[in-house]
């Protein structure tokens, strides 16, 4: 009966116990990801007076220093109806992103004892940065509800529909993008510095310091080369859900700042997006048997 018990074990295969499902697992242990995200949050404010406040703090010192160089000292408010909620629909998204982009980066190599110690898909680590990174959008989304009303914005049925496009294109490409540097920052950390320089950019590249019209006036034809940029046709979504209403002509305004055929764009952008994914995933997964012995 022992040989025979042997015998069966013998011919058992071998099977690695992380899972290896990917994204698919990571949902799969909903639990699991909702412990990293409250124990993410509850580490980023560990020791701090302020705690949640820093998340009003942080975007609100941006909006100022760039309200003052760009609208006060440039003039370029004089320009744009309204431009100080121009400006913060824009900060909303690209810190959003950045803040995924960068946390997403170092999750994996700032969680090494956790891979190290436990079977578990290491995608939850840039997942779980991005779903901490909306958690701060929501106190930055009542700033500017506050400041909408403040105009006389009233909500509408295409503006709803433009933040959830926004939000979606920014969730997907910044959980894509933590995702396949996250696996290279544990090779070379230098990658975190690259990250670093990528998201200054990400700024000057979205309609935020300055209006869409001014890219269609200057290249024309070329400028759909610019809609090409998913985090530009988020902004330009968000603008469309706040700033457009809380002018004094909504229609002209959005006929004349914004593209045409806007939300077709923004949903072309959502598989664009997840082919982006599904690539970043397919990377992570080439490199993810490495991470335990490289970390």
């Amino acid at each position: 009966m022992t040989d025979a018990y042997h015998a069966r074990v013998e011919e058992l295969p071998w099977v690695d116990p992380a899972p290896r499902n990917g994204l698919l697992e990571v949902f799969k242990r909903r639990y699991l990801l909702r412990l990293l995200v409250r124990r993410e949050i509850s580490a980023r404010y560990s020791g701090s007076f302020l705690g949640l406040m820093w998340s009003y703090i942080n975007p609100l010192s941006q909006f100022f220093i760039y309200f003052f160089v760009i609208g006060v000292l440039i003039g370029l408010h004089k320009n744009v109806p309204n431009f100080a909620i121009h400006m913060f629909c824009g900060i909303i998204l690209t810190h959003y992103f950045q803040e995924t982009f960068n946390a997403g980066t170092r999750s994996i190599v700032r969680n090494k004892a956790i891979v190290r110690k436990m079977a578990m898909p290491n995608e939850m680590f840039p997942v779980a940065s991005m779903l901490v990174s909306l958690y701060h959008v929501g106190p930055q989304m009542i700033i500017l509800l506050i400041a909408c009303l403040a105009y006389g914005w009233v909500p509408d049925p295409g503006g709803m529909l433009a933040v959830v496009l926004a939000l979606l294109i920014i969730m997907i490409l910044g959980t894509a993008m933590a995702l396949l540097f996250s696996a290279a920052n544990v090779f070379f950390r230098d990658w975190s510095s690259v990250v670093n320089i990528l998201t200054n950019l990400v700024r000057f590249g979205v309609p935020m310091i300055y209006p869409y019209s001014i890219v269609d006036e200057r290249f024309g034809e070329l400028a759909r080369f610019y809609l090409l940029n998913p985090i530009a046709d988020a902004v330009l979504l968000f603008q469309r859900a706040f700033w457009v209403g809380t002018t004094d002509h909504p229609e002209e305004l959005a006929r004349t700042d914004l593209p045409e055929h806007l939300f077709l764009i923004g949903f072309a952008m959502i598989p664009v997006c997840l082919v982006i994914l599904v690539i970043a995933q397919w990377v992570f997964s080439r490199l993810e048997r490495k991470i335990p012995e490289r970390i």
